[in-house]
């Protein structure tokens, strides 16, 4: 005989010749010839015992015990007074009851749901993570979702979680921002058959992720393509000097061409322009030379226009002094004046001729 103990969070279950024989809670008890005991935590899940179909049988195991089975392609999420402690996969599974508050939580992983009940704390441990999925959407982006291929539903800015099982996930996501789109190095003949080369740009913005996503393949490859053939054909419809003149046109007849075929990608195109035109070597040379030659004759017309404005003005103040005999002796004495300013000192040899002359000028 041999006396053994049970506390009360135990339970022990007595076997004789390796056969279930009974089962024993708190208390001391006496085990007899050829008897052992297995004793388990009342704080603990166990995986079915070998021998369940006999052991749940006695009245006493099955008032002690609570059963708990995971199916295939479901989860079960332990918790212990309210906090999580562990993850059942699929089998079976048991524990004792007692003064322990255990909650099972099973859940379906072929869901298509998204996860709100759970934190997200607890979906990120090492045990949970592997059976979710958790996708983070920007405020700016939207998101596709799809299911074994399959599209599901759209996704705004937020975090999202859902169960993994033998279903597969796939996240799209999108950027909804302005965003510019360069249409470089673009080689075009003009309608007088000048070679440019345009740097042009485009500004556009996602309308329709699902059009942009699903219904187009590379629809960014497929606008840059549209773009570059609504420019070729307008810069083809243009002389070299128009296309130089008038190049605000150009980014409103591609914008008003683009505009229809953009609708049908899921992009709407909010500004476009010509960011450079470069000229071959020989033609901008060219151009050169007929600027400079036009800027001379800008001078020329300048001047002679100031030369003519001069002469007017010359002829007018002769008629004046002509008419007005104090205004020519004024204009006289304001020469006389200037003179007098360049000379230092006056010699005289001649007698009083000079002086006289003088005096006729600077008397009436």
């Amino acid at each position: 005989m041999k006396r053994v103990k049970i506390s009360s969070l135990k339970i022990g279950l007595i076997y004789k010749n390796e056969n279930f024989n009974r089962v024993t809670l708190e208390g001391n008890h006496w085990l007899g010839f050829n008897e052992t005991i297995r004793s388990y935590d009342r704080l603990k899940i166990y995986e079915t015992l070998p021998d369940m179909e006999l052991v749940s049988k006695n009245k006493v195991f099955s008032e002690n015990t609570c059963e708990i089975n995971v199916r295939e392609n479901e989860i079960a999420l332990i918790f212990v007074r309210n906090h999580f402690n562990q993850v059942l996969t699929t089998g079976s599974y048991f524990y004792f009851k007692g003064n322990t508050d255990i909650q099972v939580q099973i859940h379906d992983l072929n869901s298509t749901e998204e996860i709100t009940s759970i934190d997200t704390a607890i979906l990120r441990k090492q045990s949970v993570i592997h059976h979710v999925a958790i996708y983070k959407v920007e405020s700016y982006e939207k998101g596709l979702l799809f299911q074994n291929g399959k599209y599901i539903k759209e996704l705004s800015g937020g975090s999202f979680a859902y169960w993994l099982g033998s279903k597969s996930l796939e996240l799209l996501k999108i950027d909804l921002r302005n965003t510019q789109m360069d249409i470089s190095g673009q080689e075009l003949l003009t309608k007088d058959k000048a070679a440019v080369r345009i740097n042009f740009q485009l500004e556009y913005r996602v309308t329709d992720c699902f059009k942009a996503l699903l219904e187009n393949k590379d629809y960014l490859k497929q606008l840059y393509s549209k773009g570059q053939l609504a420019l070729r054909e307008f810069i083809g419809t243009l002389t070299l000097d128009e296309l130089l003149e008038s190049k605000e046109k150009v980014a409103t007849s591609v914008l008003g061409a683009l505009q229809p075929s953009t609708d049908a990608l899921g992009v709407s195109i909010t500004d476009a322009g010509i960011r450079d035109i470069i000229l071959p070597g020989e033609v901008r040379e060219i151009m050169n030379q007929v600027l400079i030659a036009e800027k001379r004759a800008q001078v020329n017309v300048i001047a002679r226009r100031e030369e003519t404005a001069s002469t007017r003005t010359m002829l007018n103040t002769a008629k004046l002094m002509e008419e007005n005999e104090v205004l020519m002796k004024l204009k006289e004495m304001e020469y006389i004046e200037k003179i007098a300013d360049k000379i230092g000192e006056i010699k005289l040899s001649s007698g009083s001729a000079v002086i006289d002359q003088l005096a006729k000028i600077l008397t009436k």
